[in-house]
């Protein structure tokens, strides 16, 4: 957890949505969308350790639509604090359709 957001910090919560996709789907029971509630300075660490979720399974994250995978082969950035109202998404690794050429996502 990040302390550095302010000594008056102490308490306060913030709401986040959480969806999760491919195979991250599947691992945490109670469907694929979450909501959660986080103390202030919490990252997306936090939000994995939550959910039970390993950082090697989660192969793509995105806050509010942006990437926040710090790395082409997956991870999550754990420094940056979530706000409140944040929509995350995470996925595992996209499936592979050699018949479509792409991703499958």
């Amino acid at each position: 957890m990040n302390f550095d957001i302010g000594h008056n910090s102490a308490g306060q919560t913030i709401a986040v949505e959480v969806r999760l996709y491919n195979s991250l789907s599947d691992r945490v029971a109670g469907g694929w969308c979450h909501r959660l509630r986080l103390p202030a300075g919490a990252t997306l660490g936090d939000i994995a350790s939550r959910l039970g979720l390993a950082e090697s399974e989660i192969y793509l994250a995105l806050v509010n639509g942006r990437d926040a995978s710090p790395h082409r082969l997956g991870g999550i950035s754990k420094s940056a604090p979530l706000d409140d109202g944040d929509v995350v998404a995470l996925s595992g690794p996209v499936p592979y359709s050699w018949g479509y050429g792409a991703p499958v996502i």
